[in-house]
């Protein structure tokens, strides 16, 4: 299973230069719903077209979301193994839950501190 960044996902929604490969959304994906909160902000502040929510919405919907709930969020109040920023506690805490879970876990992340924080955890990070 591999995890996606909101960084890929955004970088997908956008057509940036550095973007995810076609194969990539042939996985099996998995994320947390912070993933869609923080899409659809941006697409919201960027005061884009509703064909822009709708290419975003789309894009969700082929995700497996993991719910903010308390495991979750118990576990991104916990110490990590580097220092984190607020949101990237709780992907690492999405995560290590689905870790916790039995899953095999890949990491797809253009976030750099992101990718750091994941491989001292343990985790693969995808060939981006």
């Amino acid at each position: 299973m591999i995890y996606l960044d909101t960084s890929v996902a955004l970088a997908a929604l956008f057509g940036e230069q550095r973007r995810p490969p076609a194969a990539l959304w042939q996985e099996v994906l998995a994320s947390s719903r912070l993933l869609e909160i923080e899409m659809m902000v941006r697409v919201n502040a960027l005061g884009l077209s509703e064909a822009a929510g709708e290419a975003a919405r789309c894009l969700i919907d082929g995700i497996a979301m993991v719910d903010l709930h308390r495991p979750v969020l118990a576990r991104a109040l916990d110490v990590f193994p580097v220092r984190v920023r607020t949101l990237d506690a709780i992907h690492l805490a999405t995560m290590d839950f689905l870790r916790a879970q039995g899953l095999d876990i890949e990491v797809a992340t253009y976030d750099r501190r992101l990718a750091e924080a994941a491989d001292a955890m343990g985790f693969k990070l995808a060939d981006m």
